[in-house]
């Protein structure tokens, strides 16, 4: 049982319902406020679930590894090198 919390959603249905029925958005507290429509919520949900990719760290994690993998390849690279003309 949860008392006293109150909280506003907003429910996006798909179109197409393969996988999934719904998403549900839980605003957070201080999101509704001066400036911010309901038309606006609305259109920044739909923007996220077409989105092809979510909003975060993936892409910037994918590049970061990469270049690391790029520098180890290329250490590994001058070393094999430095063995074989010594």
């Amino acid at each position: 049982m949860v008392k006293g919390v109150s909280r506003q959603v907003i429910v996006i249905h798909t179109p197409d319902p393969k996988l999934f029925e719904q998403a549900i958005f839980i605003l957070r507290d201080d999101a509704v406020g001066e400036g911010i429509t309901d038309e606006l919520l609305l259109k920044e949900a739909q923007r996220l679930i077409h989105s092809p990719e979510s909003p975060g760290r993936k892409h910037k994690l994918f590049l970061y590894g990469a270049v690391w993998a790029a520098g180890g390849s290329l250490l590994t690279g001058l070393v094999w090198l430095l063995t074989v003309l010594v």
